[in-house]
């Protein structure tokens, strides 16, 4: 795993919320691990089917299981990121009336992630793509050092989310590609701290 240091921080304060309330009356069968939170569940059997979809779909994804090494690849990531947006989308659809189960507030929180890495990707945008330069090597130097490190926590943030699916799944997490290399605690550095917003506690 690259040690990026992160070019800018995922703001998940609204699903962190939305994931304090998921905790139920009794004690729940899983435990599900997010940034500055970890909540009970009892998923239903209509989640754990999609889970189990999720998981198998997602787990050979490219940009989850290939570093970047040029723009060529830059762009192949995120082509993929925009097939997994879409998938995590249509899989939102099929979960409408759970809205405020697990799994759905997993999902929100990769189609977020997604969601912003994509507007830092347009800000990249800016720094320019040289149209008269027809190498592997397009971009400045900087900026693409830029992409390979939003990159880098993006798949760091949609692996270690895909093993809190895996958890409601009922299956282990995957273990191909280098999704295994995410599998520990939240790069917490990478995220707005939700804290402050709940007055400290």
């Amino acid at each position: 795993m690259r040690n990026a240091t992160p070019p800018f921080k995922f703001d998940l304060r609204d699903v962190l919320g939305r994931a304090r309330r998921l905790t139920t009356a009794s004690l729940g069968d899983i435990t599900l691990n997010l940034p500055f939170v970890s909540v009970a569940v009892n998923p239903k059997d209509k989640e754990k089917q999609v889970a189990r979809e999720l998981v198998i779909r997602l787990k050979d994804r490219r940009v989850l299981t290939v570093w970047e090494c040029c723009d060529g690849c830059i762009d192949q990531a995120l082509a993929s990121l925009q097939e997994i947006r879409r998938l995590l989308v249509d899989k939102q659809v099929e979960l409408a009336d759970m809205r405020d189960g697990p799994l759905y507030v997993l999902t929100d929180a990769m189609v977020v992630g997604i969601r912003q890495f994509l507007t830092f990707e347009q800000r990249l945008q800016g720094a320019g793509v040289r149209a008269d330069a027809p190498s592997e090597f397009e971009r400045p130097q900087d900026t693409r050092q830029a992409y390979f490190d939003g990159l880098e926590i993006l798949r760091g943030h949609l692996s270690r989310c895909l093993g809190q699916i895996a958890k409601i799944a009922g299956m282990d997490a995957p273990n191909e590609g280098i999704i295994v290399h995410y599998q520990g605690g939240w790069q917490l550095e990478a995220y707005q701290d939700p804290r402050p917003m709940d007055g400290g506690a």
